[in-house]
This record gives structure tokens, sequence and C-alpha cells, in this order.
């Protein structure tokens, strides 16, 4: 394995939005790619920030006080504890990075809860993909890529 993600094939594996899909791992935070379209939940994650970089698409994130729209290439976090809802126009592909075991709708649950996929090459997995206590032995310098 060479260590590349390509993120334009692993995002044509996602075909819904709001279903995230793991693409590797750094120590104990997930790299996860998501599509979105449409607004989410609001929610929180009192335990950790909410990174996103926005890959392709225009991504408005709503706060209780203030929208923050992020074109591509731009990055924002929120801050634990704050409240949040994605939102997008047109669909929308994110780069999210959060401890592994993050659920996607905080502490709000609901029917857009969504386990994440495993991507790796070939397709779509939920099958066999190293857990956190593997990745560490996978490579030395704690990243696993999926593949």
């Amino acid at each position: 394995m060479d260590g590349k993600i390509n993120l334009a094939e692993k995002l044509a594996l996602l075909d819904k939005p709001y279903v995230p899909g793991i693409v590797g791992y750094i120590n104990d935070y997930k790299l996860q790619i998501v599509k979105v379209k449409g607004p989410f939940v609001w929610h929180k994650h009192d335990e950790t920030d909410d990174f996103f970089l926005v890959i392709r698409g225009r991504l408005t994130i709503h706060l209780r006080d203030r929208d923050v729209t992020l074109d591509p290439g731009e990055i924002f976090v929120v801050p634990r504890g704050v409240e949040h809802c994605p939102d997008a126009e047109q669909e929308t592909e994110v780069l999210l990075i959060e401890p592994d075991g993050t659920v996607n709708t905080g502490d709000t649950g609901g029917d857009m809860t969504a386990e994440p996929l495993k991507l790796r090459d070939g397709g779509v997995t939920s099958g066999e993909f190293l857990e956190p206590t593997d990745r560490h032995a996978a490579r030395s310098d704690g990243l696993l890529v999926a593949g």
C-alpha cells in the first residue's frame, strides 16, 4: 500500500447525502467524507470539536447566532458543545476529522443517524476493517489508509 487516498474515487462510492464514509485514520481520529445536500439536523458534540473541510461545493454551517459559509478549500471548526446544522443547496463534498466513535447526529439521534461506511479499495464494506487497537500495529506512524 502506498498510503495515498483518492478522495474523488472514494466520494464516488457514496450514493446518498449524510451517509459518511471512513477513508482512514490518524491516531484515534477518523478521516471521514460525506456528501451534503439540504439541511442536516441541529445537534452538538459535547466531547469533541467538529472539523469541516469543503472539497467541492458550498457548505453553510448554521449556528444559533450566525451562519458560516465555506467554499472549496475552506475549513471551519465548530467548538465542542456548540449547536450547529450543516446545510447545502447543491450537493457538497466535505472531509470531517473527528474521534473514532463520534456519532454524526451528536446528541440529537434520530432518523439521520448513520453508521459510517468503511471505504476500501474496490468499494464499500461493512466487514473487516482495522479497529483502533489494530491501527497502530499496521503502521508505525499511527496512520492507516483505508484500502
